[in-house]
């Protein structure tokens, strides 16, 4: 992790009949996220789902829903705690 990122946590990956995968990171206190879609065959074949990621400031949304916030930041503690940072998961 650098000055200039932040470091997030898996909260969320799901499926869809498109064949994405939708994987989603948030802060420790889980008021903000970042959202990637990616094809079922890319995570097969390319980079691995780590348990967190260095995410730019800029590339993070925030989180408006509070039962959202609240799991979130749930989801996050569990994973950092079960989890080394670039653990594939």
């Amino acid at each position: 992790m650098s000055d200039s990122t932040v470091r997030c946590w898996l909260v969320e990956r799901t499926f869809d009949d498109r064949n994405l995968v939708t994987i989603v990171y948030a802060t420790p206190d889980g008021s903000k996220y970042h959202q990637r879609e990616r094809s079922a065959m890319s995570l097969q074949q390319g980079s691995a789902v780590t348990a967190a990621a260095d995410v730019d400031p800029d590339e993070l949304e925030a989180v408006t829903d509070e039962e959202t916030r609240e799991r979130y930041a749930s989801e996050v503690e569990r994973t950092a705690n079960a989890h080394e940072p670039d653990e594939e998961i």
